[in-house]
């Protein structure tokens, strides 16, 4: 796992939301966001909140059987579970370098399953689930200017 720098508090969904909305306003193509975390954690509610923030009008759910969803915001976006992936030869199959330096962004929930894959440049969110509805958000990763953008945002 990347070092965390930043711990978010979360006492709601909607607050996991509001805080994925604030990570994906900061989305440019390029981009990788890892989520890692327990069951119900909470990484699909933070996805839906990183589409939102990239401008993303459709109801956004996880791509458990599919694998991946393809969005339209102000850049394509690219949300894959790799919960179900048996082998790094599937990620392959799935053309996964073409998502991962295209054009758009990723979210990849279950980051942890294919770390291997996970470009050097990087935002790596863990999410710890503290009570029914909290949650800690810890950040991490390469990808300093998301960590600066989100230190300002707790800030204010």
């Amino acid at each position: 796992m990347s070092e965390i720098v930043l711990v978010l508090k979360s006492k709601s969904e909607r607050e996991t939301y509001e805080i994925g909305y604030q990570i994906g306003t900061l989305l440019d193509r390029g981009d990788i966001v890892c989520l890692t975390g327990d069951l119900g954690a909470g990484k699909t509610v933070l996805a839906k909140g990183i589409a939102r923030g990239l401008g993303v009008k459709e109801d956004v759910t996880s791509p458990t059987f599919t694998l991946i969803h393809e969005y339209m915001g102000r850049i394509p976006l690219y949300h894959f579970d790799v919960y179900r992936i048996g082998s790094i030869e599937e990620m392959e199959d799935l053309g996964y370098e073409e998502y991962f330096y295209g054009s758009g962004a990723c979210i990849v929930e279950w980051a942890s399953r294919i770390r291997e894959l996970i470009p050097e440049d990087h935002l790596w969110i863990e999410i710890r689930t503290k009570g029914e509805h909290e949650r800690e958000i810890r950040l991490g990763g390469t990808a300093d200017r998301f960590l600066q953008a989100m230190k300002e945002w707790k800030r204010k």
